[in-house]
């Protein structure tokens, strides 16, 4: 599951209210355990988040037991299956995501036909691979 501008936003406000000592992370510890959302939930969480407290807790609960600890868990099970040979590669490929992402977001919008124009040939022969995909019809017909 993805991240969307809201959720990083939501983030990034959660980030100041915990520094500012407004709201805090516990763990409860349960079978399984789960992170809960602690403090004051008056109007500032509400000028904060533009968001009721039920909003607040069920994207905090959504993110940060979710989607969070899921991707632990798919973690998990890749490395069990492979062993840790591939993390080193999907760490640079995540920053490499995330630096483009940032570097979007930084330029503005501009037409997915823009954007197409700067991929690399690798990427452009998969993207216009029309012929393998014809050639693939054309198989599936007979």
């Amino acid at each position: 599951m993805k991240l969307t501008s809201k959720d990083k936003e939501f983030l990034e406000r959660l980030k100041r209210l915990m520094e500012s000592k407004d709201l805090s992370v516990e763990l409860k510890s349960d079978r399984p355990s789960y992170m809960v959302l602690r403090g004051t939930y008056g109007e500032k969480i509400h000028k904060t988040f533009g968001m009721s407290r039920q909003g607040v807790r069920w994207r905090f609960h959504r993110l940060l037991n979710d989607i969070y600890v899921s991707s632990f868990e798919t973690i998990m099970v890749v490395e069990k299956t492979f062993g840790t040979q591939l993390r080193d590669w999907a760490i640079r490929i995540s920053r490499e995501r995330y630096a483009l992402r940032e570097q979007i977001v930084r330029s503005g919008f501009r037409s997915a036909d823009t954007l197409a124009g700067q991929r690399g040939p690798e990427t452009q022969d998969r993207a216009g691979a029309g012929a393998a995909g014809d050639h693939r019809q054309e198989r599936d017909r007979t």
